[in-house]
């Protein structure tokens, strides 16, 4: 059952990604703002991304398809990209 999923909101979404970037990529706290940028400020390359997406997937409960995240660049479009998944 995803009901529990369906009522997250942006900053539920926020703070499970920031959790996420805590603990498997070591990112510094301080760095995980919405407006940081993946690649230039987090460091996250293409291959960081993949294991991101699948970190990512049991908080929408949906299958993540990689095209969904081939437009974001900061962690508010991520944000934004999982909310509007949890919203379809």
């Amino acid at each position: 059952m995803n009901a529990p999923a369906m009522a997250m909101t942006p900053d539920d979404i926020f703070q499970r990604l920031s959790a996420i970037l805590q603990e498997t990529f070591e990112i510094d706290p301080a760095a995980i703002r919405p407006e940081a940028r993946l690649y230039e400020d987090l460091d996250i390359d293409s291959i960081d991304a993949v294991d991101l997406i699948v970190k990512l997937k049991p908080i929408v409960g949906v299958r993540l398809q990689p095209d969904a995240f081939k437009s974001v660049r900061t962690l508010q479009d991520v944000v934004d990209a999982l909310h509007g998944l949890l919203d379809d």
